[in-house]
């Protein structure tokens, strides 16, 4: 009896976990890199078996004609606090969120989803680095805090026992901030460990000093005033990292909490997109963040927003659809993701309409594979 239930047990847990295999045929593909028109794609197994002109096979046909395949999206700035903010963004195509402030016991549990069809995969920097009383402190819940160099050491020992997927550092000298010293040490000592190591910062200078330190990337854009083309052509030669300017999140704070005047907004809007151009022109890649909860911002479809706004910086609609798919899952190192290419997971988006020809198209996606399998879309 118990060999009879056995069997009935292996065969059920078969049939949770077996993976679909079909073919998209003759779809235009963005893999992550380029664009391919009237191509089809084999999926089996949860991975990407094979792209090609035409494709022979028994599996179940999907059919692409006049349609766009691209990878699955990530939101490469967010603070998420429960289970349904990751099926809220797998609904809408985000699949990845790369958190970056949070409670650690808190989100062992959400990490431990990643392989769960219907929520986004979860990757955490744990507690941020920050001062005492200093942002990040005000949120209700205990943080670690710094306060000289010689604590980066046990700083980010202790991220790394928390199992953090990156570290993250906050300069904002609107409460009282980290020094120079200590942020460099954090970020020595996270480059030891083998860990990306991202900055929040809000002004021109203290993002100047950060990348200099080596910073992987900053997690916003400064917004006080403009990086000298002396200064910018300096990092672009010398340092290689990544901006992820969180634009939606800046523009709404403007309007929504500090109350500025419409037109404050507008400048403030225009100075934000000029620095983003500019970024881009010099060869910085630029990352899609919006930093939800903040300004009520979702953790899904509001990411589509950002993309328009970095669509009306002038950066070229591919390079766009590149920050928020291959270009993440490069400079965060997320493994097989970000691509729709042989032997990748097979994290895919089938969109009626092609976001190349315009950003606003990216609202089209009809179907959301996570792994193969089919996300369910229905609130």
């Amino acid at each position: 009896m118990k060999s009879i239930l056995n069997i009935f047990l292996v065969f059920f847990l078969g049939l949770t976990y077996a993976q679909e295999s079909f073919i998209v045929q003759n779809v235009t593909l963005f893999d992550g890199e380029k664009i391919t028109k009237e191509v089809s794609v084999l999926i089996q197994d949860g991975t990407i078996k094979k792209i090609a002109k035409k494709i022979n096979s028994n599996n179940k046909v999907i059919d692409g004609t006049g349609k766009f395949l691209m990878p699955g999206m990530t939101n490469a700035h967010v603070h998420a606090w429960a289970s349904m903010s990751l099926n809220q963004a797998a609904k809408a195509g985000v699949l990845n969120l790369l958190d970056m402030h949070g409670v650690e016991p808190y989100q062992t549990k959400m990490k431990s989803m990643r392989d769960s069809t219907n929520y986004a995969r979860f990757y955490v920097a744990g507690y941020a680095a920050t001062a005492p009383e200093g942002h990040g402190t005000q949120y209700g819940f205990p943080v670690p805090t710094l306060s000289k160099p010689g604590d980066a050491i046990k700083f980010v020992e202790d991220r790394v026992n928390a199992n953090v997927d990156h570290i993250k550092i906050i300069v904002e000298p609107w409460k009282p901030t980290l020094s120079h010293e200590t942020v460099k040490a954090v970020i020595d000592e996270g480059h030891k460990k083998g860990k990306k190591v991202v900055v929040h910062v809000s002004k021109v200078e203290d993002g100047y000093q950060v990348i200099n330190n080596n910073a992987d990337g900053l997690v916003h854009i400064w917004h006080d005033k403009s990086l000298t083309d002396d200064k910018l052509k300096q990092l672009s030669k010398d340092k290689n990292f990544f901006v992820i300017p969180t634009l939606l999140t800046t523009i709404l704070v403007q309007k929504n909490l500090l109350k500025k005047t419409e037109k404050e907004v507008a400048d403030k809007k225009a100075f934000l997109l000029a620095e983003v151009q500019r970024l881009h022109k010099a060869g910085i890649p630029i990352l899609a963040g919006t930093d939800p909860p903040n300004a009520n911002i979702n953790y899904g479809s509001d990411l589509y927003k950002e993309l328009v706004l970095l669509s009306e910086a002038k950066i070229p609609n591919i390079d766009i659809l590149k920050g928020a798919t291959s270009y993440p899952a490069d400079h965060f190192e997320l493994g097989k993701l970000g691509y729709i290419k042989e032997g990748y997971i097979a994290d895919m988006l089938l969109l009626e309409k092609s976001p190349i020809e315009d950003i606003k198209n990216i609202e089209t996606i009809s179907s959301v594979w996570k792994a193969g399998k089919k996300v369910e879309l229905k609130q």
